[in-house]
């Protein structure tokens, strides 16, 4: 990317131009058809790709400003922007939002439950990879997504209940060098569906399900993936091995499948243990480990010897001996923890009452995030140093064409 690239042209490395035709088109079809079956909307006038632009726009400013409801924008309280509220009325905005689709309509062969919105992750998935190369070490893991703090804090009991639980779950394969999502999967916790809880018989099953998904696309890449003990398994590593797929996981022998794993280093020991102090069992490249820091906590991994020593640094008690699996294992996942705490406060804080539209909704938050990565990698932040609340109004600005996005500018 050039030196003067703008916030929107790194975006539209994962929502070009023909995606947001293609919502264009998919909302004035819906509008149309919603229309012959329930009335004609005298009001309503087939949605732009300005307009549009502008619609997303809107939306993303909820998770930078943190307003609960984006109508806000045009109210006389504290979240009002006059400068927003000029590009658009309320009034349009609130009909683009009533038939706005990402696809109208269900079609003879689509089974899948996210059919609304698939062929968008699809197209998302394509710019993550072809955008960037992640590193070797990579995170399997469930994104931070609460509810804004400030919204739980004033809002009443009743509005609380009002708010249904989300009927998926979210997946991603992580960079753990970068933070850069390179891979969402969506799992939907209702319905008999292939994707549905009802064809899983367990949780362990659903979990390794889950990781196959995520590394469908990373067989032959010598990537070494770090998991949390509900995905770590041996039966599961050592299928990731025949693809050259690396790995280290944390395991419980309450929440892991443990199956093919000895009793003896899952129970233990009935002698006390100093910190540091450590067991390993191995079976080929497999090692478990079972390592002692004012608790037991078991590593499974084929990624490294378990001869090898590092070290965990902490503040009060200076440094205390592991296997190198468990030190890599503490760092990359401490680096993931900090990538949750900045970023998981910019997901757009609409709360929609559809399924497809909340994932639509995390799927644009994890595509802005992952532009401002590549950003801060580019020649462009040396340009302008922007943070990632500067970045996020950058780009709504732009979006809103309230500025001028050319080069020259």
């Amino acid at each position: 990317m050039p030196p003067s690239a703008s916030a929107m042209d790194f975006f539209q490395l994962f929502v070009p131009d023909n995606v947001l035709k293609n919502m264009v088109v998919q909302t004035n079809m819906y509008a149309k058809k919603y229309q012959e079956r329930f009335g004609s909307d005298g009001a309503w006038v087939e949605v732009s790709l300005a307009e549009m632009k502008a619609f997303l726009g809107y939306m993303i400013s909820t998770s930078i400003y943190h307003c609960e409801s984006v109508l806000s924008i045009w109210s006389s309280g504290f979240y009002s922007n006059r400068s927003l509220a000029l590009v658009m009325s309320q009034a349009r905005f609130e009909k683009i939002l009533k038939y706005f689709h990402v696809v109208a309509f269900r079609s003879s062969q689509t089974t899948h439950g996210l059919y609304k919105v698939q062929p968008f992750l699809d197209s998302l998935q394509n710019g993550f990879d072809s955008a960037f190369r992640p590193s070797q070490t990579q995170v399997l893991h469930e994104p931070l997504i609460d509810e804004d703090p400030v919204f739980i804090a004033t809002c009443t009991e009743r509005e609380l209940r009002k708010r249904k639980k989300r009927k998926f779950s979210l997946w991603v394969r992580q960079c753990s060098s970068t933070g850069f999502i390179v891979q969402i999967y969506v799992h939907l916790k209702e319905g008999g569906g292939p994707d549905g809880l009802d064809a899983l018989k367990n949780k362990p099953q659903l979990h390794s399900l889950v990781a196959k998904s995520l590394c469908h696309n990373a067989a032959g890449k010598n990537y070494i993936i770090f998991t949390g003990p509900s995905i770590t398994s041996l039966t599961l590593f050592e299928e990731f091995e025949k693809q050259e797929i690396y790995c280290c996981g944390l395991l419980s022998p309450r929440k892991s499948d443990c199956t093919g794993l000895p009793m003896s280093m899952l129970a233990n020991p009935a002698t006390p243990q100093t910190r540091g102090q450590y067991r390993i069992k191995m079976k080929g490249n497999m090692s478990l480990i079972c390592w002692y820091n004012k608790g037991h906590f078991r590593f499974l991994t084929n990624a490294y010897s378990p001869v090898q020593q590092g070290v965990i640094i902490k503040r009060k008690s200076g440094e205390i001996p592991c296997p190198l699996a468990v030190e890599a294992f503490a760092a990359h996942l401490s680096y993931i923890c900090k990538y949750d705490d900045k970023y998981s406060k910019y997901f757009i804080s609409h709360k929609p009452n559809k399924t497809w539209q909340q994932v639509f909704w995390f799927a644009i938050s994890i595509a802005i995030n992952n532009a401002y990565i590549l950003y801060k990698m580019s020649d462009a932040y040396h340009v302008k140093r922007y943070s990632r609340a500067q970045f996020g109004e950058r780009l709504v600005r732009e979006l809103l064409g309230i500025e001028d996005t050319s080069p020259s500018h």
